[in-house]
């Protein structure tokens, strides 16, 4: 999976295409991401000590990792990505279109 956590991404495909967003969690096993604000459902939530009010909360849900695709942030456009090895043995993300390297969040 190329996406990573604080990657920021852009929605292609269904009902949430076009919104954009900060990764908050990527779940690689069943190959699915959570976006900041995209894919807001409503929990009905029973009183409990942690929320003693109980009611309904809203929350993101996530979606498909095919569905998105990640921004560069210099040429400012979606894109796919490469990697690169460079001289000291260290594989990087690279942007398809420009060329720059993508920040490494591990």
């Amino acid at each position: 999976m190329n996406i990573r956590k604080n990657d920021h991404v852009i929605v292609i495909s269904g009902v949430h295409k076009g919104k954009k967003g900060k990764v908050l969690k990527v779940f690689p096993k069943e190959n699915r991401i959570l976006i900041e604000g995209v894919n807001i459902i409503k929990r009905h939530t029973r009183p409990s000590q942690k929320n003693p009010q109980g009611g309904i909360i809203e929350k993101e849900a996530p979606i498909h990792a095919s569905n998105a695709m990640i921004i560069c942030g210099k040429c400012n456009s979606k894109t796919r990505i490469a990697k690169k090895v460079l001289k000291d043995k260290r594989i990087v993300r690279v942007c398809r279109n420009c060329g720059e390297m993508l920040a490494t969040n591990i």
